[in-house]
């Protein structure tokens, strides 16, 4: 059990060495006000000075203190500690029983604890400024002795309220943030210091500990101060959880004073006197308190801890590890032959870029329609509906259709309606069949140039490697697409213009539209002539007369009868001709005959309504007709003249313009950060295997 502590030692060194954070490990994180004492609690703990003095915040980035107990016999440093050289040979030995190292200075070592306290101050001031303000970036320090026990403490600032001096208003924020980001870490035990002469229902480190604790499972209290409680008065129910009772147990300590550490009191000294006064004040409770009980306590409480993450830590590194192996995958292998690699990433975008088209691609789109399917859905859904919203006889009056009859029939009166006014107005409607079907180009053009982009995300990462070859590759295929549209529009109004071009009145589905329509007219007329009134029947002279007199009026050509109904005008007739109505000839005025009637509404008399309704109803079934040839014809026009061109000719366009040797270098090379993300990437895998590696070896001389 013991050798679980040095194995997270081990996992945050490795760690350390590529500077990452992503793997949390188990460690105790001190939390407390400012003066609290919570310096002095990890200096009694490590048996020195080491932790900068002062007034105000001292602690102004996070100290990841690593205790490492050393055999007292043992003076020489392992393989992974010493590997700093002198004079051509590699040291073996240490002058003193303890030192220290530090992240930042690599392999240097420490012998001197002063040295180490300034190396900390400076560190703190290269990062943080002298102006109290605080940092992130933490400091790590590993400290080697036969005095401590095995422990991994995280030093944090402490927690204050006001800003002092030039620290920005917002300190207390700052700190406090710094502080969640720590203890957040489930895999972290947290200290809360709590000094004993303040009231321990206003603990601001027990409070925050409990914000992201609140069952209390993580949290070990020390009370510390027990010393300079006022007279009469003790922390005894404090200790025993009386006041506030915590999980984990709530330890008192008592510390050095600032006098004490003027006179530079040593700490084996402080750790005599807190004892005695232990056993003098609490007597009890001796076994329980004291800065020897607290590292006992810390040690037994973190290695338990280690043992229930380890299972949770194994499985998170090993799936972080499949992450970055496939990240380095996606990165690629350094380019050899850039001759092969060139064919190879053409050859692949081609393939990617027509099976994204067929529904075959290896990346399946599941956020939206991509590809051949959203084709499809331009053909059937987009495309389609929109032919059907479009009416027959949209845009087309009554008025429209009388005036093409009349203008078809010229000076003379028509007995049957002329097929001139339907052509004309068919064809007017035929032609609106047109812009629908060229947006249906446009359409498609658009989802094969959102295509490119698919590959390039998704199925050719390879690509994200060379830029200037993504680049020349999206050119290339962009020309292509250019290429193909003007001549599918071509294509697309030619199938509108072949329709215009000759109307089959013949055809099959039009013929049997016009008999049925034929049936239909004649029964009407048949209930018309059914409906009219029984004739008057004439005797025999009257009707010899009136037939001899509508004789005379059919050979004068009713000009007679005109100039009869002429005399019978009576006065008030003439009277409105006098004052004729505007628009028509007054006497005296000449007569422009190129004036043409403007159209007004008026009730159409029955042969116009027929005549009508007969053009109305062939425009109707011819046009669907058209419209379902259009529907049909033109999707298959756009998969032949662009889509199916382009899949067929995309690699032998993209290796004409692509592969050629004095472009080789130029396209493969790499982005600028590549090689430096490759690089990482493959640090990282490696600390990850490392780590795997470590735990496994636990796992098999089972210590869990």
């Amino acid at each position: 059990m013991e050798a679980l502590i040095p194995v997270i030692n081990k996992l945050q060194d490795v760690f350390n060495t590529v500077g990452a954070d992503i793997i949390q490990l188990p460690q105790i994180v001190v939390v407390g006000t400012q003066s609290s004492g919570k310096s002095s609690v990890l200096e009694s703990l490590v048996g020195r000075d080491i932790l900068p003095r002062g007034t105000g915040i001292v602690t102004r980035r996070p100290l990841i203190l690593q205790l490492v107990h050393i055999d007292p016999e043992d003076r020489r440093k392992t393989n992974e500690e010493n590997e700093s050289k002198k004079n051509g040979r590699l040291y073996r030995g240490i002058d003193g029983e303890e030192w220290g190292k530090f992240l930042h200075t690599k392999n240097k070592i420490y012998t001197d604890f002063e040295e180490i306290r300034h190396e900390i101050e400076a560190e703190t001031e290269r990062i943080s400024g002298n102006n109290k303000g605080i940092s992130d970036e933490p400091i790590h320090l590993k400290i080697f002795s036969p005095h401590v026990v095995n422990l991994t403490l995280v030093d944090l600032p402490g927690i204050t309220k006001v800003p002092v001096g030039d620290q920005p208003k917002d300190i207390e924020m700052q700190i406090k943030e710094l502080i969640i980001k720590y203890i957040s870490n489930p895999n972290s035990i947290i200290l809360a210091v709590t000094a004993a002469n303040t009231d321990m229902a206003t603990s601001e480190a027990l409070k925050v500990a409990r914000d992201v604790d609140p069952d209390g499972r993580r949290t070990l209290a020390v009370v510390t101060k027990l010393d300079l409680m006022d007279a009469g008065t003790d922390a005894m129910d404090i200790l025993m959880g009386r006041v506030i009772p915590v999980k984990l147990g709530i330890i008192g300590v008592v510390n050095r004073s600032q006098l004490d550490i003027n006179q530079r009191k040593s700490v084996a000294d402080a750790i005599r006197d807190e004892y005695a006064f232990l056993q003098k004040k609490y007597p009890s409770l001796t076994n329980r308190n004291g800065t020897k009980y607290l590292a006992r306590t810390l040690n037994r409480l973190l290695m338990h801890h280690i043992r229930d993450c380890l299972p949770e830590l194994k499985t998170r590194i090993n799936v972080l590890a499949a992450q970055y192996q496939s990240l380095l995958n996606s990165y690629g292998e350094p380019v050899d032959d850039e001759s092969s690699m060139l064919l190879q990433l053409i050859t692949k975008f081609a393939a990617e870029y027509c099976h994204t088209i067929e529904g075959t691609a290896k990346y399946i789109e599941t956020a939206e329609l991509c590809g051949g399917a959203r084709i499809c859905y331009i053909f059937h859904e987009t495309f389609g509906r929109t032919l059907e919203s479009v009416d027959p006889l949209g845009g087309l009056t009554t008025i429209d259709v009388l005036t093409a009859i009349r203008n078809a029939t010229g000076p003379r009166p028509a007995l049957f309606v002329p097929e001139v006014s339907f052509e004309l107005l068919v064809k007017r409607q035929v032609k609106r069949l047109e812009e629908p079907s060229l947006r249906c180009v446009e359409l498609v053009h658009e989802e094969m140039q959102r295509i490119i982009q698919h590959c390039s995300n998704y199925s050719t990462q390879e690509l994200l490697r060379f830029p200037k070859l993504h680049d020349a590759i999206v050119e290339v295929v962009t020309a292509l697409l250019r290429k193909r549209l003007p001549v599918t529009n071509e294509m697309v109004h030619n199938l509108v213009a072949i329709e215009l071009a000759y109307i089959n009145t013949k055809h099959p589905d039009f013929a049997d539209a016009c008999g049925l329509m034929n049936n239909n007219i004649e029964e009407q007329r048949r209930n018309r002539m059914r409906d009219l009134p029984t004739a008057v029947p004439r005797d025999k002279g009257g009707s010899q007369s009136a037939s001899a007199s509508e004789q005379t009026d059919s050979g004068m050509g009713n000009w007679r009868g005109m100039l009869k109904k002429g005399e019978e005008f009576t006065a008030s007739d003439r009277a409105a001709a006098q004052y004729p109505p505007p628009g028509m000839p007054q006497k005296g005025h000449a007569v422009n005959l190129l004036d043409v009637p403007v159209p007004v509404s008026r009730k159409l008399s029955s042969r116009e309504q027929r005549d009508c309704e007969v053009i109305e109803r062939l425009i109707k079934s011819y046009f669907l007709i058209v419209r379902k040839n259009i529907q049909d014809s033109v999707p298959k026009a756009v998969m032949h003249f662009l889509v199916n061109h382009v899949k067929d000719s995309l690699q032998s366009e993209l290796v004409g313009q692509l592969y050629k040797t004095t472009l080789l270098v130029d396209l493969l090379t790499e982005s600028e950060d590549m090689a430096q993300r490759r690089n990482e990437a493959a640090d990282m895998l490696k600390a990850l295997q490392k780590a795997s590696q470590v735990i496994a070896e636990i796992r098999e001389t089972h210590m869990w």
